[in-house]
């Protein structure tokens, strides 16, 4: 899957980004952060430590919840310099992708981000079980879609790296591979996600 700096920004620029004004929730930002890899670029997703409190051994974007006077860019530049060991600057951001509320009571930011040169990451181990590397091909893979009887709305999931990915990650990925990888207008925040996710 071929895709630019470029494109990708432009892309970006002519969405029309929707947020999320709730003051019930708490506000967080991931970074989807475009890479090179070996003959393909791709993202980064984390698979969580089994020891961690909340969403033990689930897939996740480097992220977390904002500092008192953060934006969501600082937040997500910020977490993926502490979660992987890769700083980047304001530079590096080429926009943001919907907001997305969660069922466990956070406020996501996606933060699309762009790497030109190859980078080496350095896995927090307190924040990171095993650290993935998504191509855009298998980022542009078909969702499947489940129902299930504590919610009306559909549960997304994505097949990716020989594991299925729920949301609220796979929601976010999604959107990105919708929007700045297929150029498509897509919304996402009534993706349901598994019960498992919801505390």
């Amino acid at each position: 899957m071929e895709l630019t700096r470029d494109l990708a920004e432009r892309r970006l620029a002519e969405w029309e980004r929707r947020a999320v004004a709730d003051p019930e929730l708490k506000r967080a930002a991931v970074a989807i952060t475009v890479v090179p890899g070996d003959g393909d670029r791709g993202i980064w997703v984390a698979r969580r430590p089994a020891s961690m409190r909340n969403h033990s051994y689930q897939f996740a974007l480097p992220g977390g919840r904002l500092d008192p006077g953060e934006t969501a860019v600082q937040a997500a530049l910020r977490e993926l310099d502490e979660e992987l060991g890769v700083s980047l600057g304001p530079d590096s951001v080429l926009g943001l992708l919907d907001d997305y509320p969660t069922r466990s009571g956070y406020l996501i930011t996606p933060v699309v981000c762009w790497v030109d040169e190859a980078v080496t990451p350095d896995p927090s181990p307190d924040e990171v079980h095993r650290l993935h590397f998504a191509t855009l091909d298998e980022v542009i893979s078909e969702p499947a879609f489940d129902s299930i009887p504590e919610s009306d709305r559909p549960v997304i999931r994505l097949p990716i790296f020989g594991h299925w990915v729920h949301a609220p990650t796979a929601a976010v990925i999604y959107q990105f591979a919708e929007v700045v990888v297929r150029g498509r207008t897509t919304r996402v925040a009534h993706l349901e996600q598994p019960v498992f996710a919801w505390r």
